[in-house]
């Protein structure tokens, strides 16, 4: 059985999903956040509950092909401070999935992912300082990197929506583009396969899902070719500012649909 007949999608929603998969890879290689809109046209198209059982392969083979492009650049020690909080955010997201129904997930995480990109703008317009990467010692440090991490762990499990809540932190650490990229890439890659077991379990990943990734994954490595190419030709302040718009654009996506 072919996969659009499996899933009951029209070939306008195939279409859109490979759109879509075509973000995730852009996404991975260029503007670390955009593929919320990946996660809003998934859900639109297929069961919103189903749909981030889909979208978690095709995210992974996103990550292997940005860790491939950017493994030089990834930053460790950041990386140890974060996986902790996100273990227990994955746990606290898994838990959270049990009984929680999509109008409450999407509108929690709307609104962290607002308050983050406000933070954001707001350290920025009162000329707040970044903090330095390698300051993984100090109190304030530890503590912003556990609620990032918490966070960062419990929306990537119920949403695949980690990507603008760890780039809101990357960006406030002080990361450069090219550091930013390899950092995420390794970070995601890490998070996304721990929780193919979690989403196994539940329900959320199986022979039929697995089946319309097989094709929609085709769709991912042009995105992230697309994105290597454009990465290249963005500055760092304008970078930036595409971070912020996609995770604002996500969240509001989130909100209102």
């Amino acid at each position: 059985m072919d996969t659009m007949t499996l899933w009951g999608v029209s070939p306008w929603g195939f279409a859109a999903l490979a759109v879509a998969a075509l973000l995730v890879g852009f996404s991975k290689t260029a503007v670390s956040g955009a593929n919320t809109v990946s996660l809003a046209i998934f859900a639109a198209v297929l069961p919103a509950r189903a749909s981030t059982g889909i979208l978690l392969p095709l995210l992974i083979v996103g990550d292997v092909l940005a860790v491939l492009t950017y493994r030089r650049h990834a930053h460790w020690p950041t990386l140890w401070r974060l996986f902790p909080a996100v273990a227990a955010g994955v746990v606290f997201g898994t838990i959270f999935l049990f009984w929680a129904d999509d109008g409450i997930v999407r509108t929690s995480i709307g609104a962290i992912l607002l308050l983050m990109a406000g933070v954001t703008l707001w350290r920025r317009r009162s000329g707040a300082q970044d903090d330095d990467p390698d300051a993984v010692t100090s109190r304030a440090g530890r503590i912003k990197a556990r609620s990032y991490g918490v966070l960062g762990g419990f929306t990537t499990m119920v949403a695949n929506a980690g990507g603008p809540v760890m780039s809101m932190y990357l960006l406030s650490a002080g990361f450069r583009k090219l550091g930013f990229l390899g950092t995420s890439a390794f970070f995601f890659l890490i998070v996304n396969v721990s929780k193919v077991p979690f989403s196994a379990g539940l329900g959320l990943i199986d022979g039929r899902s697995l089946l319309l990734d097989a094709a929609l994954a085709l769709f991912v490595v042009p995105g992230a070719f697309l994105g290597k190419w454009a990465v290249n030709r963005i500055n760092q302040q304008l970078f930036e500012r595409l971070v912020i718009a996609a995770t604002i654009l996500g969240a509001v996506q989130l909100l209102v649909r």
